[in-house]
């Protein structure tokens, strides 16, 4: 009786991890691919008018339709190569870095587009390029393609080198479109360009800032009243948050409280992620993630780090950092060398991940395709991360470069790589994250 006895509570044993086994499979995530063949698929989001068509766009100048049978439509949605600023046969921050829909693009078929165009006549002796904000229209007759003709460009922002020019653009919920801005580039926000005290902490230049604008009102954009600096009086009325080095990855909750998610680039020691708020300075070049910093030591931390900014505001610390392996090449805690920003998760496909903010790092290894999924989750006011299990691939390893993420319609997440560390080839694909 005995031996039935501890036989069937084995079995019962078993069925129970068998069940919490499967139960794990149903909730593991897995990357599946969907369209491949592009140089560096920087922007996806779904078409608001054709349903299951999905916008994506490649640095080097393209934006493709994917269509709902999985295939890439042989028209383009736009061809922006001839307006761009000639770039680099290998590593480049330049090209098309963003697209957002008009909240009513339904209505008045309005759409925005940042890239990196040549440099305009006013820009200064010696600076690289000028970033365009520009208002397209689609075809009367195609909404599956932009009129080239309808250009408006609203925004000029002269760059005074090639890196660092973020450019990611997103509608907040109170209509307003959100444009994330680079330091300028070089290094520690200090050469040609950068002035005295950087341009991430200079409140009257336009680099290194988030700028908030209201397209539905003035000649090119309104202001809104309540941007920090609206009356134009201690800096510039378009911005909205500022000390900012490279913002790579600037998204809003669909959910929740609709935060604004922030990733930040760092220089050499942190990579950081931060909600942003209406104000917010984040202390970039005084500080580099909750550490301070100098720009001309900047791999030795300053033993006291500034607290305000020149305004006397407090300077506002990330949700959460990690270490890179530049300056911490041998730390368990270095995670990576380049933060990619992504989106808090309000799918239905993944309920595991639900609330959680999904990002990655750009790759563990300059020269080699190393990039890393992770997963942020909130607990009592605090952030905590930790790498996002993967049963595909099954050892979790990427083996590209995690340029961007995406978000459809109905809150499904994509994962957009490059197999290069340059824009030549066609080895950037995408991918969707899936139960498997």
């Amino acid at each position: 009786m005995k031996i039935i006895t501890r036989l069937s509570l084995v079995s019962v044993a078993l069925l129970f991890a068998n069940v919490l086994l499967a139960s794990d499979a149903k909730s593991a995530a897995g990357l599946k691919q969907i369209a491949e063949g592009f140089a560096s698929p920087v922007v996806l989001l779904s078409h608001e008018t054709a349903p299951g068509h999905l916008l994506i766009v490649d640095q080097i100048g393209t934006i493709h339709v994917l269509k709902p049978d999985g295939k890439l439509s042989d028209q383009l949605f736009f061809d922006a190569r001839d307006r761009l600023a000639k770039l680099a046969q290998g590593f480049d921050e330049r090209g098309v870095l963003g697209l957002a829909l008009h909240p009513r693009f339904e209505e008045n078929r309005k759409l925005y587009v940042y890239y990196s165009a040549p440099k305009r006549k006013e820009c200064p002796e010696g600076w690289d390029h000028t970033s365009h904000l520009s208002e397209f229209k689609v075809k009367v007759d195609n909404a599956l393609q932009i009129d080239p003709a309808s250009e408006r460009v609203l925004l000029q922002i002269d760059q005074p080198q090639n890196n660092h020019n973020c450019g990611r653009i997103a509608f907040g919920p109170d209509g307003y479109l959100y444009i994330g801005t680079g330091d300028g580039g070089a290094g520690n926000d200090d050469a040609l360009g950068h002035g005295p005290t950087g341009n991430g902490q200079n409140t009257t230049v336009l680099l290194g800032k988030i700028l908030r604008i209201d397209v539905n009102s003035g000649d090119t954009y309104g202001i809104p009243k309540d941007n920090p600096f609206a009356d134009g009086l201690k800096g510039r009325a378009e911005v909205y948050a500022y000390g900012l080095r490279n913002p790579w990855g600037i998204t809003f909750d669909r959910g929740g409280s609709h935060e604004l998610f922030v990733s930040d680039v760092g220089q050499n020691a942190y990579e950081e992620v931060n909600i942003v708020v209406r104000g917010g300075n984040y202390g970039w070049r005084l500080r580099e993630g909750f550490h301070g910093f100098d720009p001309k030591q900047p791999n030795k931390e300053p033993a006291d780090a500034p607290k305000v900014g020149a305004l006397g505001e407090p300077l506002l610390d990330p949700i959460f950092e990690y270490k890179n392996f530049r300056a911490f090449p041998k730390d368990p805690e270095s995670k990576g060398i380049s933060v990619t920003g992504g989106y808090v998760y309000r799918g239905k496909a993944l309920p595991h991940l639900a609330g959680s903010y999904i990002f990655a790092d750009w790759s563990r290894n300059w020269a080699l395709p190393d990039g890393v999924l992770f997963t942020a989750t909130r607990s009592g006011g605090k952030w905590s991360m930790e790498p996002l299990a993967l049963a595909e691939p099954a050892d979790g390893k990427i083996k590209a470069y995690i340029v961007a993420f995406g978000e459809d319609s109905n809150g499904e997440l994509y994962v957009m790589t490059n197999g290069r560390n340059s824009l030549t080839g066609t080895t950037g694909k995408v991918f969707k994250l899936v139960p498997m």
